[in-house]
């Protein structure tokens, strides 16, 4: 499915069923049925063409918005391990909060806290409405999930073509290359997407997320000052960029 600024169901009760899925960020087929008030036959039908057209999926018998179609691809870990690289899943939720909040507090990653805060209170990992647009990759081992990387994408005009990205990886995970693959995927997608920009910001202190970055081709644009407070200390922070 193309990007929120370009969706376009022209069926009036089609869009109903999309835009109740998407508000919702998984529900029951059966759920959506007698909430909107359709019968078997015509929400049936109605179901298979959003399918067929890449606006919906299933997942363990929840339907979900279809942001992208990416059900995983394992990647060789650099200590003979195997991690899978995959669009998240809602039931990722959960999980997928407490984690980019240890990596957030371990780094003082600002932005990626924000991302946790927003996710939590929304109950809704993918977004892609006329209001807001978001995607998720994330990596796992054995089932679990380790990293993400998040692209928020703004529905503004003048801003289209750039998409703001956050990743990251739980410490005992990273060294082996999960990191890379996270961050290619995300660049990946915004490139094929016709995304030129992408931009992220990070405290001065944050070193370690500054030097990743920069080894991957980002470039510092801007600082701004004294525009963290991190455990009483004002902190800079460092507005980085890479181009597509």
């Amino acid at each position: 499915m193309e990007l929120a600024q370009r969706v376009s169901i022209e069926n009036r009760d089609r869009k109903d069923i999309y835009e109740y899925v998407e508000r919702r960020g998984s529900v029951s087929a059966e759920a959506v049925r007698r909430e909107l008030g359709f019968d078997e036959e015509a929400f049936g039908h109605h179901l298979a063409v959003l399918r067929r057209d890449g606006y919906v999926r299933e997942d363990e018998g929840e339907l979900e918005i279809a942001f992208d179609t990416d059900s995983g691809v394992v990647h060789k870990h650099d200590d003979d391990g195997r991690f899978t690289i995959r669009t998240a899943r809602q039931a990722d939720l959960s999980g997928l909060v407490g984690i980019i909040r240890q990596v957030a507090n371990e780094g003082s990653y600002i932005e990626a806290e924000t991302v946790a805060d927003l996710i939590d209170y929304e109950e809704i990992l993918l977004r892609n409405n006329s209001a807001e647009s978001r995607m998720f990759f994330v990596a796992t081992v054995e089932e679990q999930v380790v990293g993400w990387v998040h692209l928020d994408l703004p529905q503004t005009g003048k801003l289209r073509h750039t998409a703001k990205l956050t990743v990251g990886v739980l410490d005992e995970y990273r060294g082996g290359g999960i990191g890379t693959t996270l961050l290619e995927k995300g660049s990946t997608w915004a490139r094929e997407n016709d995304f030129e920009k992408l931009y992220n910001s990070v405290p001065a202190t944050n070193e370690e997320a500054r030097n990743f970055l920069e080894t991957h081709g980002w470039h510092t644009e801007a600082t701004r000052e004294d525009h963290y407070k991190i455990d009483g200390e004002y902190v800079d922070e460092v507005m980085m960029a890479r181009s597509l």
